[in-house]
């Protein structure tokens, strides 16, 4: 239920800043807003108390926020607050953030390798990705995992490419022990 209530706000938040030429304030702004929250620990359990009043809560959104975002995000965070979800905020940030991505067709890919691969390995990886998929960039996350023995795995959305030798000899193996010794 609560992912589902985060995309619904993300959602709503991403086509509002469609419709109002904002996108790319909005992404900046939510990066702000989430560095305040991440600093202040002690703001975000306040946002989130229950035991607090709303009308407390949209008061100190506005000293916080107020004059320092755009009207349609703070408008956002105030239904946020009246509907109760402020623990969805996240959430639903992280599903405007998907949604910019999306629509600059910029993915967002996992590789992970035995051994830490250099800045020129790196590259060759996001030039060959590039080119086999229909993203104009890549954000790219390195990872090692030395259990691979060598090769790659890489994670791009819901697709998986394991090259690793781990998977290749589990394979092998797999393979082997089907074979009848008559």
């Amino acid at each position: 239920m609560e992912k589902l209530a985060a995309k619904i706000y993300g959602e709503a938040l991403f086509e509002t800043a469609r419709e109002v030429g904002k996108i790319d304030a909005i992404l900046e702004e939510i990066g702000q807003i989430s560095e305040v929250f991440s600093q202040n620990p002690d703001f975000d359990r306040l946002m989130r108390h229950p035991g607090i009043p709303r009308q407390e809560k949209l008061k100190a959104l506005e000293n916080v926020f107020g004059g320092r975002i755009c009207g349609e995000l703070m408008g956002f965070l105030e239904i946020v607050v009246q509907k109760e979800r402020f623990g969805e905020l996240p959430g639903a940030f992280g599903y405007f953030a998907d949604s910019v991505k999306k629509l600059r067709k910029i993915g967002v890919a996992k590789v992970t390798a035995a051994a830490e691969l250099t800045e020129e390995q790196k590259a060759v990886i996001k030039k060959r990705l590039l080119e086999i998929t229909e993203y104009v960039d890549l954000e790219l996350h390195f990872d090692t995992d030395a259990s691979l023995i060598g090769g790659l795995v890489i994670r791009i959305d819901d697709r998986v490419a394991d090259s690793s030798i781990r998977t290749k000899m589990n394979t092998m193996k797999e393979q082997l022990l089907k074979i009848q010794l008559g």
